[in-house]
């Protein structure tokens, strides 16, 4: 019985639609759909986080 919650891409912002897709990427995504992201370690959110940060500066660069 898995109470997996659904993402809804449409209403969220780009920032957290980033942090989803790293979450997968590192495949800690089904754990954060479980039980959450306190679940993860400060290690992993770290992770997330710095990925995330990295993606935004790249993206700003293409605009410049």
């Amino acid at each position: 019985m898995s109470k997996k919650k659904k993402i809804d891409f449409q209403t969220m912002s780009r920032e957290e639609r980033m942090k989803y897709e790293v979450a997968e990427e590192l495949g800690l995504l089904d754990r954060v759909l479980e039980d959450g992201w306190r679940t993860l370690s400060a290690k992993e959110t770290g992770r997330i986080g710095g990925l995330v940060t990295k993606r935004k500066r790249a993206e700003q660069k293409k605009e410049e």
